[in-house]
C-alpha cells in the first residue's frame, strides 16, 4: 500500500510539475506573477497573487509623483511606500519560489496545523473572508497613495456642499464639503488599527492569566477568577462611557480601554483548555524533569491552546471596531476632525434621506469589515476544531 501510495504521489507531483513548465514557467511568473499558477488551474493562490501585483503596479504609476516623494515625507507615507514595495517584491518572490519548488498536490502533513490548514482551504468562504480582511489592512496601508483629497480638507461650501457621488468626488461630499471617499479611507486606519491593537492587549492579558490561573490553581486561580467576574459584572458600554467621560478621549486611550475591558472572555476559555492540559503527560514530563512552571507554562502549555486564541481574536477585531464605532458615534470616541468610521455614520444620521451617501458607505464599510472578521473567525474555529472538521 505504502508503495502505491508514493508511486500515485511521484505521478501526481511530476503531472504538476509539467503543467506548470508547459504552461509557461519561472518566464510568465516574472512578466505577470500568479499567471502561471493561474494557467496550472490553481485559481485562488494565482487569483490572488495576480490581483495583488496588477493593484500595486497601477497604483504606483497612477500615483507616481506621491510615490516618489513618500520616503522623505511623513510617517505614514513612509509606511505606504514600504507597503508597496514590499507587496510588488513579495508578489514576484512568491511566484517564482513556488514554481520552484513546485506544489505537492498530496501533501503528506498530518501535524494538527497541517490538518488544520488543508481544512481550511477547503472552506472557500473562509478563504475569501480572509482574503478581504488583508485586501481592507492593505488599502488602509496605502491610504496616502489612494485617497485622492486630504481628510480635512474642506472644498467650496457653496458649490460642493452636500454633492452626490460623481467623478470628482466618488462617494460624494458631507456638510463641510470634505471628500467622503478619502474620509473613509482614512477612517479604516482608524477602526482597523484600533481593533488590532485593542484586541493584542487582551489576547495577551488573558492568556497570560488564563494559563496561570489553569495551571496554578488553588488560591491563584481563586482571585484570579473573582477579579474575571467583577469585571464581567459591570455592564460594557457602560463602563467605557464612564471612564471615557472622566478623561479627555483619544486614540489611546480608546485603544487602551477596548483592550483592558475584553480580557476576561479569553482568560475564560484559555483557563478551560489549561485545565484539560496540566495533566497531560507531556506536562508531567516537565515538571518532572525539573522544569520551572513558567517555562512549562511558556513554552508547552500556551503553544498547546493557541487554536482556540486565534479563534478568539479573530472573532474580538469585529467585535472591537464595532464598539469603537458606537463610541464615535455617541461622540465619545474619536474626535473631530479625525475621521472615524462610527463618526461618518454619526455626521449624516440627521439627512440620511437627502444626503444618504454620508452614512450609508461607512455603514456598509463596516458590515463588510466585521462579517469578513467573523466568516474568518467562524472557518479557523471549524478547521482547528477536530470535531468539526470534515
Amino acid at each position: 500500500m505504502s508503495e502505491v501510495w508514493t508511486e500515485a504521489r511521484s505521478d501526481a507531483r511530476s503531472r504538476a510539475s509539467r503543467r506548470v513548465r508547459f504552461r509557461g514557467g519561472p518566464a510568465l511568473g516574472i512578466v505577470l506573477p500568479g499567471l502561471p499558477q493561474l494557467l496550472a488551474g490553481r485559481l485562488a493562490a494565482g487569483g490572488y497573487v495576480t490581483a495583488l501585483w496588477v493593484g500595486l503596479v497601477t497604483l504606483l504609476m497612477y500615483r507616481w509623483e506621491r510615490v516618489w516623494a513618500a520616503p522623505t515625507g511623513a510617517l505614514d507615507e513612509q509606511i505606504a511606500f514600504a507597503t508597496l514595495a514590499l507587496g510588488i517584491a513579495g508578489a514576484l518572490a512568491w511566484s517564482i519560489r513556488d514554481l520552484r519548488k513546485g506544489r505537492d498536490p498530496l501533501p503528506m502533513s498530518r501535524s494538527q496545523w497541517g490538518l488544520a490548514s488543508r481544512a481550511f482551504r477547503k472552506n472557500r468562504v473562509a478563504v475569501l473572508a480572509v482574503g478581504m480582511v488583508a485586501f481592507f489592512y492593505l488599502v488602509a496601508l496605502l491610504t496616502p497613495f489612494i485617497a485622492p483629497f486630504d481628510p480635512t480638507f474642506q472644498g467650496d461650501l457653496l458649490a460642493d456642499r452636500l454633492s452626490g457621488p460623481s467623478a470628482t468626488h466618488l462617494l460624494g461630499t458631507d456638510h463641510f464639503a470634505r471628500d467622503i471617499f478619502s474620509r473613509l479611507l482614512y477612517g479604516a486606519r482608524i477602526s482597523l488599527s484600533i481593533g488590532f491593537v485593542a484586541v493584542s492587549i487582551s489576547i495577551t492579558i488573558g492568556t497570560l492569566l488564563g494559563a496561570v490561573s489553569g495551571y496554578l490553581g488553588g488560591a491563584v486561580d481563586s482571585v484570579i477568577m473573582r477579579g474575571v467576574d467583577m469585571v464581567i459584572s459591570f455592564p460594557r458600554l457602560v463602563l467605557l462611557i464612564t471612564i471615557i467621560a472622566l478623561f479627555e478621549p483619544s486614540i489611546t486611550l480608546i485603544v487602551v480601554i477596548l483592550g483592558l475591558t475584553q480580557w476576561p472572555q479569553v482568560t475564560r476559555i484559555v483557563r478551560g483548555e489549561v485545565l484539560s492540559l496540566r495533566e497531560r503527560e507531556f506536562v508531567q514530563a516537565g515538571a518532572a524533569l525539573g522544569f520551572s512552571r513558567v517555562r512549562i507554562v511558556l513554552r508547552h502549555v500556551i503553544p498547546n491552546i493557541l487554536a482556540p486564541v486565534i479563534v478568539a481574536a479573530s472573532l474580538g477585531i469585529g467585535d472591537t471596531i464595532v464598539l469603537e464605532a458606537g463610541l464615535s458615534f455617541l461622540g465619545l470616541g474619536v474626535q473631530p476632525p479625525t475621521p472615524s468610521w462610527g463618526t461618518m455614520v454619526a455626521d449624516g444620521r440627521n439627512n440620511l434621506l437627502g444626503a444618504w451617501w454620508i452614512s450609508t458607505f461607512p455603514g456598509l464599510a463596516i458590515v463588510f469589515v466585521v462579517l469578513s472578521f467573523n466568516l474568518a473567525g467562524d472557518g479557523l474555529r471549524d478547521a482547528l476544531d477536530p470535531r468539526l472538521r470534515s
